[in-house]
């Protein structure tokens, strides 16, 4: 065989073999980048409770520790505040009105601004940071930012187009790896962050969605994130859980949410002369009425509120104002604008709801924290899909799908009617605004120049 065919032979062969790869490069690093998000994720939960858990012993390791708070809290809350206004902007919150608004905006820089691999690790130092001061805040919003990151940074690696896709499967992918509820994940992709089912993208939201959730499923095991529960309504006053945590979850959240975006455009006003200094005495005021909270609660509105969500899933009774308590706690968490996410305090406003209903009524307490829960987060993030697959996936109580189903629709109506504006798409139109304020300003600098 003459030494020239052999050789176009090889070079044709290498054609296949390098034209095939780059074919196949941006779905390796699109599969790399979602198991970064579960492998993340699972790190930033262990950050996360190793945070609580240094608060929680640094508070109660004295005879006058639990006065600790006073000092440690708003002296924490300037200081994640500062960073997150000159290190770390637009990591400000829970991070899903930033991944919602980077869908929205066409320009990659603009995106850039808002989902950057920066941001996301700032945005997991400082959640974590804010536990350590006790602020009543998650990480699974936060984590939704961080996805949505890791999967922007992984289209530009590796030459993928569809941004907005990606942001979405990023988004789902964190929520699915830090509750450990795939199915949630999905749904919250389509319901909360895009409010359209978009054929193209299932595909990636899928696929991301699984590989995160392997990635975690290796390093954390499976588990449902409050437990084992199993009970159903069994009496007609069960029942009426059902319509009292339904309405009163509701109308609870669309407060919240509705006095969210009402404060927040007020201080967005009042910081506009001096806004790094002015927005640093917010936080630092926030986080010593918030410590005031955590003494005169016993603790137990600093964190997350996992135990106490748990506890109440579990059959425990909380305190009958542990609701109202926690619920302020995460207001004002929220308005100090330091990073942090909101989804798994309201759990715990919504079990502790739900548990003061529950020893009202005299029914089951977990049945009652169950429901609080669905009607509580169904009236503040407005998503009743959302609301009734997550708890269902965290708590697994099969028993009580119709009642939980029931509860999240019947507080997202309450919500509806009482707030007309979903709270992440509210707070998005702030970075939207801002992102296009930008823009303008560099187009008038250029045609100037």
């Amino acid at each position: 065989m003459p030494a020239s065919y052999r050789n176009s032979k090889l070079l044709r062969r290498s054609r296949v073999f390098w034209g095939s790869f780059s074919l196949w490069r941006p779905r390796l690093v699109f599969w790399c980048g979602a198991l970064a998000i579960g492998v993340i994720s699972v790190g930033f939960a262990k950050l996360a409770d190793l945070a609580q858990k240094a608060f929680g012993s640094l508070t109660s390791s004295g005879e006058w520790a639990f006065l600790l708070p006073l000092a440690l809290t708003p002296a924490i809350f300037m200081l994640s505040a500062y960073l997150a206004a000159t290190l770390f902007p637009n990591s400000q919150g829970s991070g899903i009105p930033q991944a919602i608004a980077a869908r929205h905006l066409r320009e990659e820089d603009d995106r850039t601004r808002l989902l950057s691999l920066r941001i996301a690790f700032g945005k997991i130092v400082l959640t974590v940071l804010g536990l350590f001061s006790g602020a009543s805040i998650g990480r699974e919003g936060p984590t939704v930012q961080v996805g949505a990151s890791i999967m922007l940074a992984v289209a530009r690696f590796g030459g993928m187009a569809q941004a907005r896709g990606l942001i979405l499967a990023g988004s789902a992918a964190g929520i699915a790896a830090a509750f450990n509820t795939p199915l949630a994940g999905i749904v919250f992709a389509i319901e909360e962050m895009s409010r359209t089912y978009e054929a193209r993208a299932n595909g990636l939201v899928l696929t991301a969605v699984i590989l995160s959730g392997l990635a975690a499923l290796g390093l954390a095991g499976s588990y449902n994130y409050f437990g084992e529960a199993s009970v159903a309504p069994t009496q007609l006053r069960d029942w009426g859980l059902v319509l009292v945590c339904g309405i009163g979850g509701g109308a609870l959240g669309a407060a919240f949410s509705g006095f969210a975006l009402h404060f927040g455009q007020k201080i967005r006003r009042w910081a506009q002369p001096q806004p790094l200094k002015r927005m640093l005495v917010l936080a630092g005021t926030c986080g010593l009425a918030i410590a005031v909270i955590g003494i005169l609660s016993g603790g137990t509105t600093f964190g997350t509120g996992y135990e106490q969500a748990r506890g109440a899933v579990e059959g425990h009774a909380l305190p009958l104002l542990f609701f109202v308590e926690k619920l302020a706690a995460s207001f004002l968490s929220m308005l100090s604008g330091i990073p942090g996410g909101i989804f798994a305090p309201s759990l715990a406003v919504g079990a502790g709801f739900g548990s003061t209903v529950g020893s009202a009524l005299g029914t089951s307490i977990a049945l009652a924290a169950i429901l609080g829960m669905a009607g509580y987060f169904a009236g503040v993030v407005q998503a009743p899909m959302t609301a009734f697959v997550i708890i269902l996936e965290m708590t697994g109580d099969h028993q009580a799908v119709i009642p939980i189903m029931a509860v999240s629709m019947i507080g997202y109506v309450t919500s509806r009617i009482l707030s007309r504006e979903p709270l992440y798409h509210g707070l998005s139109r702030v970075f939207i605004a801002a992102a296009i304020r930008a823009r303008r300003a560099i187009e008038k600098e250029e045609v100037a120049g």
